[in-house]
């Protein structure tokens, strides 16, 4: 059986080093040739607070107003319940994943083992933007609201105040509080997750103090705001749809309680709950809290900038604005250290898999934290947050998060139909025997059975490597029928056909529907084939079956996502659908970034990577057809 290297040549010449796939490797991590592992500290209840403190931003105390006002009208609780479905939708891929690779890097780590190091590099690069800018853009709020105490922004003490130098802006109170929450990040995860939990609570109990007083008002005065003359869909469903699209970027965060993964005591329990009660939860919040402040005015009436404080102003309640300012700084501190923790952890693991320098990997032994990476992080976030006006790259932040809610989709089905087959090996044949790691690399000392998982490597040449099942994998099963069972190859490559033809349809529908420009014959012509070809994919899917060595992939026993293929490829068709529409704006933007990020992968991470020299020998599955 032949050996395929990926070497630096191999990869220039023919790319293939775009495809390299790492194992699932987060039990007996041996990484930078050390023992150092994040502590696993964190319960149920800390990913709850991570969740929900990443996901209620402060932005809900504005967004309601617009959405309301432009799109949706009174109906706007419906539109946050179709966003939370559609949201859910991803966080159910999320969630598996999360549980079969419970490993630190979130998207970066499940495209890295599941569809391979190109598509991971693009994937950690982006969501490095994303965090970055979504920190500095969250620092930048707080100044505005905190002035409300003062009475205005001129009222501001001179330290907290922003100031104009060389005609740039410069915000101090956001460049402090950038630094406040690093700090407090390099303290330990459990101590960062307590204080995080803290702040959020104080939010959640100032929304709490909206929806019952809110309700209260709403009901003394016969909830005037659905007592329209025009009905309760005055813009129509699409409205309605268009509002969802609008708000749905509301729930983004609960992926950062992904990034926590390997910081997690039990993983397969604590995931889902943390990833399912922070996503109910920040629905149903959005919900009661939307339902309760249109029915207090009218929506025609709500102010874009402060729409809670202005439906309070309508009943003489002034006072109220204090609390929900407070609730609103609480909301964008939460925010912003749910965004630079996954960052840091998301750097952590390309550091470790070689495709950035290893400083970003370094982890603390006292707190058991990635101390210099988090610092490095905080100081870029808080000199981003300090000189610029990042208002105009705001909407960068989404490209990140929708291509990694994407990639994940992809990955579920590739786990469930082409599961990886190959196993790694050191390059060397003289090594060949020795324990390897999920990296493609020797691992003195390492649990042979752990990393061996279900097979047994016998021999030292390569090239004449022989695989057994693991006689505690059940049936006994003719090793010669194992290795060429090509009814299980050929089901395979019919798969990827599918998996493929659901990504081209998803591309023609989604393009064709985006496309205004073009005469509606056309149009709909376009996406009437795209929605043929992407329903052939996923049928076809179906039909053929789930491979049977993913029931055995990675961590089993945990969340398995439902409704396979099917709400996969809703959320590939979704989201792909949210990212043609985001703007060509964003796009050129994001592009640069891309290019930067091209370039890095080009000149470092590809000749840095571990699995440069890498050895793979393919793994054929018998299956149950």
């Amino acid at each position: 059986m032949g050996v395929m290297n990926d070497n630096g040549g191999e990869c220039l010449m023919g790319f293939r080093g775009l495809r390299r796939r790492k194992q699932v490797d987060s039990d007996n991590l041996k990484i930078n040739r050390g023992d150092q592992q994040l502590a696993k500290r964190l319960n149920a209840i800390d990913l709850v607070g991570i969740g929900v403190g990443t996901t209620i931003g402060a932005g809900v105390y504005i967004l309601i107003g617009t959405v309301a006002r432009e799109q949706t009208g009174p109906a706007l609780p419906i539109a946050f319940l179709i966003a939370g479905i559609a949201a859910a939708l991803s966080a159910f891929c999320y969630t598996e994943l999360s549980c079969r690779c419970p490993s630190a890097g979130s998207a970066y780590h499940y495209s890295y083992i599941c569809i391979g190091e190109g598509v991971a590099w693009i994937i950690g690069w982006a969501l490095t933007l994303e965090y970055a800018i979504g920190a500095s853009v969250v620092a930048r709020g707080v100044t505005p609201n905190l002035a409300l105490y003062f009475g205005g922004e001129g009222n501001l003490p001179l330290i907290l105040a922003r100031h104009t130098m060389f005609g740039i802006v410069v915000d101090p109170c956001a460049a402090a509080l950038v630094i406040i929450a690093t700090l407090l990040l390099c303290t330990g995860i459990k101590e960062s997750s307590l204080a995080q939990t803290i702040i959020t609570s104080i939010n959640v109990c100032a929304l709490g103090f909206v929806i019952v007083a809110g309700g209260y008002l709403a009901s003394k005065n016969g909830w005037v705001g659905y007592d329209l003359s025009n009905g309760y869909l005055p813009f129509g469903v699409n409205g309605v749809l268009g509002g969802s699209a609008t708000v749905f970027f509301s729930y983004i965060g609960f992926d950062s309680v992904t990034a926590t993964a390997e910081e997690v005591k039990n993983p397969k329990r604590d995931l889902p709950l943390g990833i399912g009660i922070s996503l109910s939860l920040s629905c149903i919040l959005y919900m009661i809290l939307s339902f309760v402040i249109v029915g207090l005015v009218p929506y025609y009436d709500l102010n874009k900038d402060t729409p809670i404080s202005s439906a309070f102003s309508e009943y003489g309640v002034q006072w109220a604005a204090l609390i929900i300012t407070t609730g609103a700084i609480m909301a964008l501190l939460a925010a912003l250290m749910g965004s630079l923790l996954p960052q840091s952890r998301i750097l952590m693991a390309m550091a470790r898999d070689g495709l950035l320098p290893s400083f970003f990997s370094v982890i603390d032994k006292r707190t058991q934290v990635p101390v210099k990476g988090t610092i490095a992080v905080g100081i870029l976030a808080a000199a981003i947050a300090f000189f610029m006006n990042v208002s105009e790259l705001a909407g960068m932040v989404s490209v990140g998060t929708l291509l990694a809610f994407t990639s994940v989709a992809i990955s579920v089905l590739v786990i469930r139909y082409i599961p990886p087959n190959e196993l790694h090996l050191l390059a060397s044949a003289g090594e060949s025997s020795s324990a390897t790691g999920g990296h493609g690399q020797s691992m003195p000392g390492a649990d042979e059975d752990v990393v061996k998982g279900s097979f047994t490597l016998l021999g030292n040449d390569c090239e004449d490597l022989i695989l057994k099942r693991d006689p505690c994998d059940g049936a006994s099963i003719d090793q010669e029928a194992y290795l060429d069972n090509q009814k299980g190859q050929r089901r395979r490559k019919l798969a990827t056909w599918f998996l493929t033809t659901i990504c081209i349809g998803v591309i023609v529908l989604t393009s064709s529907a985006s496309a205004e420009s073009l005469p509606s014959p056309i149009r709909i012509t376009l996406c009437g084939v795209g929605g043929v070809i992407f329903m052939l994919g996923t049928i076809g899917l179906a039909f053929i079956g789930q491979d049977g060595a993913a029931g055995r992939f990675g961590h089993t026993g945990g969340f398995t996502c439902p409704f396979v293929p099917y709400l996969p490829a809703a959320c590939i068709l979704l989201n792909t659908y949210l990212l043609i529409n985001l703007g060509i704006g964003t796009w050129i933007r994001v592009s640069v970034w891309l290019l930067i990020g091209a370039l890095v992968y080009l000149f470092y991470g590809r000749t840095h990577s571990l699995l440069l020299d890498a050895s793979y020998v393919p793994i054929t599955h018998t299956e149950d057809i």
